[in-house]
């Protein structure tokens, strides 16, 4: 598949729908402009890439539907050169965007297959994480840590204490909790003992998986 004029419309038309959804991050928005989901997909889902749903990408996980993508990305306020800790690298596609924002970026994804399949995509693609990593991203990076803002992509049951743990003063966590439903929840660390928490209405992600070894 290539990216093509058509597809950097309907790009511009679902960041269009994003904004009228709330997004008003300008930053977000040109990500998503930028991004060519379609490429993140199987070909079969070309002509529906850029509708704002969600959809299948194997190993029982999807791609985020960009609302949430975009939600999620806002609430983190990446700025150039922030270190961020991405759990749940599925697709790639959240994780292009957030290199569009000019993070350094580090992605932990639990799946094997998903983690090939989309580290050899990223070399293709030419995206460049810091790090893409096999392993449990309830353990967070703590080798990396501190970090400016940490994302999680899947749902988690509770809140993991090391991803707290890794975050900078001032830093921001955002991370669907729950289990059938979640609620997308932000952690700004104001110090070393002490959370701010805002609960930002409901969502449903994958659950967030964690290695029982």
């Amino acid at each position: 598949m290539k990216d093509t004029f058509k597809h950097r419309g309907m790009r511009n038309k679902l960041a269009d729908i994003l904004l009228d959804k709330g997004i008003v991050d300008t930053a977000v928005l040109n990500a998503v402009r930028a991004v060519p989901r379609h490429l993140f997909l199987d070909s079969s889902f070309e002509d529906h890439a850029y509708q704002d749903k969600a959809f299948p990408i194997g190993a029982d996980q999807t791609i985020s539907q960009p609302y949430t993508v975009a939600f999620q990305s806002q609430l983190l306020q990446v700025e150039p050169n922030h270190k961020v800790l991405e759990i749940g690298t599925g697709s790639g596609y959240q994780t292009a965007v957030l290199l569009k924002l000019k993070a350094r970026v580090y992605t932990i994804e639990r799946q094997l297959e998903l983690f090939k399949k989309t580290n050899l995509f990223f070399k293709k693609m030419g995206y460049r994480p810091k790090k893409v990593i096999f392993g449990d991203g309830y353990k967070g990076l703590p080798e990396e840590a501190p970090f400016d803002s940490i994302i999680v992509t899947a749902g988690a049951p509770f809140v993991p204490n090391p991803l707290l743990a890794q975050l900078k003063i001032g830093g921001r966590l955002v991370i669907p909790v729950g289990t059938d439903e979640q609620i997308m929840t932000l952690f700004v660390r104001k110090s070393a003992k002490e959370f701010e928490k805002k609960e930002l209405g409901s969502f449903r992600f994958v659950p967030l998986l964690e290695d029982k070894n």
